[in-house]
């Protein structure tokens, strides 16, 4: 059982962040935001898949202008990316917004940041200060100590800010491409803040290298109790974020949405396709949404006993394969009938 870091709570529209809150799979819209139908769309199909929090790239007044109607239809809490102009900030917060990604310090005069952090807590709108390895204050980075350190430090100078102002609806996140200075930098602020943290291993990469640094970053922090929202970062359609996102947290035993798949690796003894049929079952049962594992086994011999964990499952044969339920084979029919017989034995037993 994992013991997870105590944060303060925040709400990011319905959602609840940190505190006891579950931990919460975010992910970006990649369209552009003043396309109000294109954007509602993706939303739209990050929620279908699970996604609970998206953020959009607010890059000038008309994206901004945007969020007031892509708010009204978005079934989902949404983060405005805000980036150095404190008037985007302030136009989101007035067309309905849940919460900034904005760095107070790097959005120009005290008095503009004091009128974003004065409207930002009349709204209840959290603040996530976002710091990426790549993009620290110069003198930062000028500073002989180590990357992660440099991160912690950029960190804490936008929280004084926003404390100095008795702003405390904050959200944090250190991003490396690097993941072990992701690490290093999320176990440090982690001992040093009491507000939520949003992880992400940023820059990671196409689908399978992006999966890998993600699960290992991110999947090392959550083992240890640290991390509040995640986002799997990759250079690939957003909905697979989520789909990773989920996973990891599943790995964990930390969130369970979906189906959890399990498989057995090929061997001498396999008679069957055995990566084909597993394939097979990831896709005909990817969105029941039921909280049970589902295995595919090549033995028809030890499949069942060895995926006894398992709440259904089928194992091959030759030319015939058998559907289990906790071990014990309730079917045996032709290969070919082997993914519609599993279906109707988990409806039947999930009525």
């Amino acid at each position: 059982m994992i013991k997870r870091r105590k944060s303060t709570c925040i709400n990011i529209g319905n959602i609840k962040i940190g505190g006891d809150a579950p931990i919460s799979v975010q992910s970006m819209c990649n369209t552009d935001t003043r396309d109000i139908e294109k954007t509602v769309s993706q939303i739209q199909e990050l929620a279908d898949c699970g996604c609970e929090i998206v953020r959009l790239a607010v890059l000038n007044k008309d994206a901004g202008e945007a969020i007031k109607e892509i708010v009204k239809r978005s079934p989902v809490p949404l983060v405005a990316d805000i980036h150095f102009d404190y008037r985007l900030a302030i136009q989101c917060i007035n067309n309905g917004i849940n919460a900034l990604r904005l760095n107070p310090g790097n959005i120009g005069k005290q008095e503009n940041v004091e009128k974003v952090v004065k409207l930002a807590k009349q709204q209840q709108i959290p603040i996530r200060i976002g710091v990426n390895a790549g993009s620290l204050e110069k003198e930062i980075q000028q500073e002989d100590i180590p990357l992660s350190e440099k991160m912690v430090k950029s960190a804490l100078k936008h929280i004084q800010i926003l404390e100095n102002l008795d702003f405390d609806l904050i959200k944090v996140s250190l991003k490396s491409s690097d993941v072990m200075t992701t690490i290093d930098a999320y176990r440090s602020i982690a001992e040093k803040i009491p507000y939520p943290l949003h992880l992400g291993v940023t820059e990671a990469g196409t689908l399978r290298g992006g999966i890998v640094k993600s699960s290992v970053g991110l999947g090392t922090l959550l083992a240890e109790g640290i991390g509040d929202t995640i986002r799997v970062s990759l250079t690939e359609n957003p909905v697979e974020e989520v789909i990773a996102g989920f996973d990891i947290l599943k790995s964990l035993n930390l969130r369970q949405r979906g189906v959890n798949f399990v498989s057995c690796p090929t061997c001498g003894r396999t008679q069957i396709d055995l990566i084909s049929l597993a394939k097979k079952v990831e896709e005909k049962f990817k969105n029941l949404d039921l909280p049970i594992t589902i295995a595919t086994m090549g033995c028809a011999v030890n499949g069942p006993g060895e995926a006894k964990h398992a709440d259904f499952g089928i194992a091959g044969g030759i030319g015939e394969g058998y559907v289990f339920k906790k071990g014990e084979i309730v079917a045996r029919v032709p290969e070919n009938q082997l993914l519609d017989k599993l279906e109707e034995i988990i409806i039947k037993s999930s009525k």
